[in-house]
This record gives C-alpha cells, structure tokens and sequence, in this order.
C-alpha cells in the first residue's frame, strides 16, 4: 500500500478515532456537558422538570455515542474498500463492524481509567449501533446503486 493510498484513505479513520478518545476525557464527562445542555434545554423549554431534563441530557449524550460510531463505521469502511471496485461490500462491512466494537470496548477500557467517567458496556452497545447503522446504510447503497446499473 503506497503512502497517498493510506493517508487518504487511513488517515480519515485514525483521525476520527483520536477525537473520539479525546470525546472520552474529562472534557466531555457529563458533569461538564450538562453545564452547557441543561441551560440551553431550560432555555428552550423552560416548563420541563430537572428530571425530563436529565432524561433529555441522557438520550442527547447516547446519541452523541450512535454518531460518534456510525461516522467511524462509514470511514472504516471506506479505508477498507480503498480504491477497489470489485463488490466485497459485505466483507468489508464486517470487517468495518468487528473493528468498530473492538474500538469501542477499548474506548471504554480507556474511561476506566479517567475519574469523573465510568467505562460502561452498554455504551459499548451504544458505539456499535451507530457502526451498525453505517454499515446497514452502506450496503443499502451498495444495493441500490448495482441496480440502477
């Protein structure tokens, strides 16, 4: 594999998945979101109780989890793929979802070790949902675009 071959290709994924590392410090720890979220969510909808708050502050950091991974999966997937053009789409996608949940449990293995978060394995749950999706989201294209042909 060439050099321009893998920064464009594995640069992208190796990249991404500093800043998810970096989304795992103390910098991001809930404490320290919902200084921002639960203002703004008072802000917005100043009649909902601390608790549908908590809720919403919950569900907006899981989410953060899905897209985190679900980007990941799309760039793994392409870094696999490189510039092929045989169809190994499944392959590929496979590949893309094993190494999406093994970052992800090494993701948490490394919040264990940051004090204000907790490694959890349901987040890990979380994390390969979103590469799930982007590998589904993959091979629907994959699909719709060899029958366009």
């Amino acid at each position: 594999m060439n050099t321009k071959v893998l920064f464009k290709f594995w640069l992208p994924v190796i990249l991404w998945v500093g800043f998810i590392f970096w989304m795992s410090t103390d910098t991001f720890a809930s404490a320290k979101t919902s200084s921002i979220i639960v203002p703004l969510l008072h802000w917005l909808a100043p009649s909902l109780s601390d608790a549908e708050i908590d809720v919403i502050h919950g569900i907006i950091r899981k989410m953060a989890h899905i897209t985190e991974y679900f980007i990941l999966g799309l760039l793994l997937f392409r870094a696999l793929r490189g510039d092929s053009t045989s169809a190994k789409a499944y392959r590929w996608a496979f590949y893309s979802l094993c190494a999406v949940a093994f970052i992800a449990a090494t993701d948490e293995f490394h919040q264990s070790f940051v004090a204000s978060r907790t490694a959890s394995i349901v987040d890990v749950g979380f994390d390969s949902l979103g590469g799930l999706m982007a590998q589904c989201a993959l091979l629907i294209r994959s699909r719709l675009h060899r029958s366009v042909r």
